[in-house]
C-alpha cells in the first residue's frame, strides 16, 4: 500500500512555509510570487530497490499521492567511448529514453515522462473529474498523453501545428486525451496562450508548467539518478534548455542532497545551452540581466522554426522569477552557452557512433555544448561531469514498433476569438 509523500510548501521569495493546499502553483497572498519549493519530511533519500516502481523509486522526494502504471525512470552510466574521445575521465551520462541494453525503457523516449508521472500522481481527489490542460512544443505533450492515456486521466493538449509530428505513439490513445493546435507558423508561446484561454472554462485546470512542484521534482530525478549512481554530487551539469525548468530542478535536487549530507556539499555548476538563432535566455544572461530582453514576436516565431531542436523555443521561460533559472545560475556559478544547428547535428552523429544510440536534437545541443566548453578550456578533464541526455532512442523505438499519430480536434489562429475556442472545447467528449 503506497502512502502519500509527506511534505510542506516553501516560498522561495519570502521563506514562508505552509501545507500544500491541493494544487498550489503560487504561495497564497504574495504580491510578487516567486517559485514555491517542496520541503520533504524525509531529509535523506531512500531509493527503493524495486526497479519496477520506475520514477517512484524516488518517492521520498516526489510530491505524489499515489503511483501510476507503466512508470519509467532515468538511467545513469559511466561513459567509455565518448569520454575517451573527449579526453574525460569522469563523464557520466544520464539517459532518458529507449535504450533496452542499459535498462532505459521510456516509451516516449523523453525525460518529459518524469514530469508526467510526477504531476499526474500529485492530482488531488477534487481534480480527478476535471480536465488537465498541458501546453507543449512537442515532447511534453507526448509524455503527458501517454501517461494520461494509460491511467485514464482527462487531458487536453495545446501544441503548435508545426510540431504535431512529435505526437507519435505505439498505439491509439484512450479518448480521455484530446489535442488542440495553433496555426502553421505559430510557436510554443502561442500554444501556451491558447491553453490559458481554455483554463478560463469551468472544469479545466492548468498543469502549471515550471511553477508546478511535481513537474520540477519529477525532472529532478535525473539528478537523483546521477548522484546516487556516482556516489557524490557532480562538479558540472550539462543540459539544453527551452524553459530551463530541468536545470532549476537539478539545482533544487542538489540543495536537498547537501542537506542529506551523504553526497558532498558542493553546488554542481549548471552549464545550460540554447540553440541558435533562438537564444533569448543566452542573450539576457550575457548582458547580466535578470529581465528578459525585448524579442519581437514575429522574429521569435521565425527563429523558433529555424532551430534544429524545435522544443527549445519558449519565449516566456521561468528565467527572471525568484527561484528561477537566473537565480540557479548565479547560485551555482553556472553559464549559458549557444550552439549552432551544424554543431548540434555533428554532436548527434558523434554520440550515436560512440554510445550506440540515437539522441534527440535537444540532447545533441547539450552534447555540443559540452564539446564547446572543453574546446574553450572551461572545465577540467578529470572533473565529475553529468551530461543529461533528455531524449533518445526514438529511431530505435520506431524501428521496432508500429506508430500511430494523435490528430487535433481543432486548429486555431493565434488571434482566435475566445468564444470560438469555448464553443469548440465544449463540444469535446473526454
Amino acid at each position: 500500500m503506497f502512502e502519500p509523500t509527506e511534505y510542506e510548501i516553501k516560498s522561495v521569495a519570502t521563506g514562508k512555509v505552509c501545507k500544500d493546499l491541493g494544487w498550489m502553483l503560487d504561495f497564497p497572498e504574495e504580491k510578487n510570487p516567486g517559485m514555491i519549493r517542496t520541503l520533504y519530511a524525509k531529509k535523506q533519500l531512500n531509493v527503493k530497490s524495486d526497479v519496477e516502481l520506475g520514477i517512484y523509486r524516488y518517492s521520498d522526494w516526489l510530491p505524489v499521492n499515489n503511483i501510476l502504471k507503466k512508470a519509467s525512470a532515468p538511467v545513469t552510466y559511466k561513459s567509455k567511448a565518448l569520454a575517451e574521445k573527449l579526453g574525460l575521465s569522469n563523464l557520466y551520462i544520464t539517459f532518458n529514453g529507449y535504450y533496452p541494453e542499459i535498462g532505459a525503457m521510456m516509451c516516449t523516449c523523453s525525460f518529459k515522462e518524469m514530469e508526467a508521472f510526477s504531476v499526474c500522481a500529485r492530482l488531488p481527489e477534487n481534480k480527478k473529474n476535471e480536465v488537465l490542460v498541458v501546453s507543449s512544443a512537442g515532447n511534453t505533450a507526448r509524455a503527458f498523453a501517454q501517461v494520461c492515456s494509460d491511467n485514464n486521466i482527462k487531458l487536453l493538449l495545446t501544441v503548435p501545428q508545426d510540431n504535431i509530428s512529435s505526437l507519435w505513439f505505439e498505439k491509439p490513445l484512450n479518448p480521455c486525451v484530446k489535442l488542440l493546435t495553433t496555426e502553421h507558423g505559430s510557436d510554443y508561446f502561442d500554444a501556451i496562450s491558447l491553453g490559458n484561454v481554455v483554463c478560463e472554462m469551468d472544469g479545466f485546470f492548468a498543469e502549471g508548467g515550471a511553477k508546478n512542484i511535481a513537474r520540477r521534482d519529477g525532472m529532478g530525478t535525473t539528478m537523483l539518478s546521477a548522484t546516487t549512481f556516482i556516489g557524490r554530487l557532480p562538479d558540472y551539469y550539462f543540459q539544453a534548455v527551452g524553459s530551463g525548468t530541468g536545470a532549476i530542478a537539478a539545482w533544487e535536487a542538489n540543495l536537498r542532497f547537501i542537506e542529506d549530507g551523504r553526497f558532498g556539499s558542493n553546488k554542481t555548476r549548471l552549464f545550460v545551452s540554447q540553440n541558435r538563432p533562438f537564444v533569448p535566455m543566452y542573450e539576457a544572461w550575457k548582458q547580466k540581466s535578470r529581465a528578459m530582453l525585448p524579442y519581437d514576436p514575429d522574429e521569435a516565431r521565425h527563429d523558433a522554426n529555424s532551430i534544429f531542436a524545435c522544443v527549445l523555443s519558449n519565449r516566456k521561460p521561468p528565467y527572471s522569477i525568484v527561484g528561477g533559472l537566473y537565480d540557479a545560475l548565479v547560485d551555482t556559478d553556472g553559464d549559458i552557452l549557444a550552439v549552432d544547428n551544424e554543431d548540434a547535428v555533428k554532436a548527434a552523429a558523434l554520440f550515436e557512433n560512440l554510445e550506440g544510440i540515437d539522441i534527440h536534437p535537444a540532447a545533441a545541443v547539450a552534447t555540443a555544448s559540452l564539446i564547446q566548453a572543453l574546446d574553450d578550456n572551461r572545465i577540467e578533464k578529470d572533473a565529475v561531469i553529468m551530461l543529461n541526455i533528455t531524449g533518445g532512442g526514438e529511431r530505435r523505438f520506431k524501428a521496432n514498433h508500429d506508430i500511430w499519430y494523435l490528430k487535433p480536434s481543432f486548429t486555431f489562429d493565434v488571434n482566435a476569438d475566445k468564444e470560438e475556442v469555448f464553443r469548440a472545447v465544449r463540444s469535446l467528449r473526454f
